[in-house]
């Protein structure tokens, strides 16, 4: 089969990779009908997760259709269309049965990680029955590969660490995919104000379209200032970091206000200095998490039913053999206007 494969920091090829097998009874092999790139995948290829090693098949996100399944998969059979999580999942674990996927003892990140990943044509999913979703008939298979990773990560990282609330005032330092997932999974709770802060005026334009109340590009102007002046030198309630690089995070614990939440949601590669001196009176909480998947089930509904529309994230579309040109268009989403990419494989 061909996928995309990393050779190091800043090499990869897209080459012919054995068609994955079944190793363990629990497994699930899946054709890939469409996959996506992931910020986190750039930060792979920029050398800031050490743990991905040469030859691993990167991706995390897709949607496919079961190929084959070990002997003790019990809930999905050949032929079932399915959503493929970014975690996976044991079920049986201490942390599984907390609720927190992403530290699964058996599992967790795992996929284009420490194991190989979905951007191929078939895919290896351990613990399929709790890793894997049903998709229902007539469902857009597109947006729903919006629920593999970036919707739940903006909504469990970003909106719900971010404990954002009705009348409340949230901004989110970023407006990439990630940053506009969590601009639209946050009016799930009628926020006061949203504002997104970015370099790039098109993600800002797209971010107003999404239900941003006040945009900042911060090359261009004074960011706290203008913070300060919405919120009336108060700050914010919530700042999500949506980036992963020291400056937005500092950012975000400089603006937020008395008694508010910084939430990280970003892949961080370099430390960033906490400034304490000023942080240790002002009563704010830090929450950083990689993403659990316990909400996709509630994100599927809110797909299905259409009060939810991730479509809107996806700006460009491409064969899964064209994934180096995808690769190229993704990474320079200024100059592309790019968010989010598909790529088929149907």
């Amino acid at each position: 089969m061909k996928a995309l494969v990393y050779h190091g920091p800043g090499q990869k090829a897209f080459e012919e990779k054995p068609k994955p097998v079944i190793t363990a009874p629990t497994d699930a092999i899946v054709r890939i009908l469409k996959t996506t790139i992931c910020g986190t995948d750039l930060h792979i290829l920029k050398g800031d997760v050490p743990e991905v090693t040469d030859g691993r098949i990167l991706g995390h996100e897709g949607v496919g259709v079961i190929e084959e399944t070990g002997s003790n998969v019990t809930n999905f059979k050949k032929g079932d269309h399915v959503l493929i999580s970014c975690i996976t999942s044991c079920g049986k674990c201490d942390y599984c049965r907390k609720g927190m996927y992403s530290h699964c003892e058996n599992g967790g990140w795992v996929l284009g990680h420490l194991i190989d990943g979905t951007q191929a044509e078939y895919v290896r999913i351990p613990y399929a029955d709790t890793s894997l979703y049903h998709i229902p008939a007539g469902a857009n298979e597109e947006a729903l590969v919006m629920l593999s990773d970036i919707l739940p990560t903006g909504y469990e990282c970003g909106v719900l660490n971010g404990r954002v609330q009705p009348g409340s005032t949230v901004a989110i330092v970023g407006s990439g995919p990630i940053g506009l997932a969590s601009l639209l999974t946050a009016q799930f709770y009628s926020p006061a104000a949203i504002i997104m802060i970015d370099l790039d005026d098109n993600r800002l334009e797209v971010s107003k379209q999404f239900g941003a109340t006040h945009t900042i590009n911060s090359s261009k102007e004074n960011t706290v200032e203008r913070i300060m002046a919405i919120t009336g030198n108060r700050g914010v309630d919530t700042a999500i970091e949506a980036v992963g690089i020291p400056a937005t995070f500092e950012l975000c614990t400089t603006i937020i206000g008395p008694g508010g939440c910084v939430a990280n949601v970003g892949v961080h590669g370099k430390p960033a200095t906490l400034h304490l001196e000023s942080l240790w009176a002002k009563n704010i909480t830090i929450t950083t998490r990689l993403v659990d998947t316990v909400t996709t089930p509630l994100l599927l509904k809110t797909v299905v039913s259409e009060k939810l529309d991730p479509l809107k994230l996806i700006t460009h579309r491409f064969r899964l053999t064209d994934i180096l040109q995808a690769y190229e268009t993704f990474g320079q989403a200024e100059k592309e206007k790019s968010l989010k990419v598909i790529l088929s494989n149907d």
